[in-house]
């Protein structure tokens, strides 16, 4: 069962407010499962001039990944986006003029994106999206499993930058199977974002189709396997490696 969750910036419930910052007037960003900044040299020419058995909206993502960088100072909102994200990685998403692109630390020299841990790569493609400006501009976020190949805190860090964004007046969908994800909207939502709207639905297989179940809170999604896996493992858990503990 995948679980979708919508966050949406409160200040664009008014369209009387930004008349030309409408949802629908703006292109929409998509973030797949995998990271593209590995296979981003050559591979929209490449699209462009071939069949590839490829998404186009990989196409898409790639051209706004390869955005030049923005030469004026970064605006503050994009600055504080981006600020915990590279200090997570230690250092900065640079596209050099081979058209590759690298991860620059602090203190050392350029490390090619192939030799970075799976779950950075991820990391660096959504500080690159922001620091150009790309994703910022657009109308909707569409992110599938936003925690694949991520450590916990680096799903936390993942979670505040989505919020962030989501408060920078950009509604975002995401598709997740992490209950750990999940749980970090909620306690963001309640005590840092308190002002983004969001809702959850619950998708499953049921005999007629697709039975869709949704509410404002996680607890009232039925069912909620991710929930409900999580506690049969804590008891299989106890079971194997604290016998009597449930009697005691």
């Amino acid at each position: 069962m995948r679980v979708l969750c919508i966050l949406l910036p409160c200040q664009i419930r008014s369209h009387r407010e930004q008349p030309s910052r409408r949802m629908a007037d703006l292109p929409p960003v998509f973030i797949p499962t995998r990271e593209l900044l590995t296979i981003y040299p050559g591979f929209v020419s490449l699209y462009e001039t071939r069949h590839l058995e490829f998404d186009e909206t990989w196409r898409d993502t790639c051209l706004l990944l390869g955005a030049p960088a923005l030469k004026v100072k970064r605006e503050a909102v994009i600055a504080d986006l981006i600020a915990p994200l590279e200090k997570q990685l230690g250092g900065r998403v640079v596209l050099d003029s081979n058209g590759r692109f690298y991860l620059k630390p602090f203190n050392a020299g350029n490390l090619e994106m192939p030799l970075v841990a799976e779950g950075w790569r991820k990391l660096s493609m959504l500080v690159r999206l922001i620091a150009t400006g790309s994703l910022p501009e657009r109308g909707c976020l569409f992110w599938d499993e936003p925690e694949a190949n991520l450590n916990p805190q680096l799903i936390h860090e993942i979670a505040k930058a989505i919020l962030g964004i989501c408060q920078a007046g950009v509604q975002v969908i995401l598709a997740t199977h992490s209950l750990f994800l999940l749980r970090e909207f909620e306690v963001l939502l309640k005590c840092e974002f308190d002002t983004a709207c969001h809702r959850y639905f619950a998708l499953d297989r049921g005999d007629d189709g697709v039975v869709v179940s949704r509410s404002n809170d996680i607890e009232d999604v039925e069912p909620l396997l991710l929930l409900e896996e999580d506690l049969r493992q804590s008891d299989r858990y106890v079971e194997c490696f604290m016998p009597g503990a449930e009697a005691g």
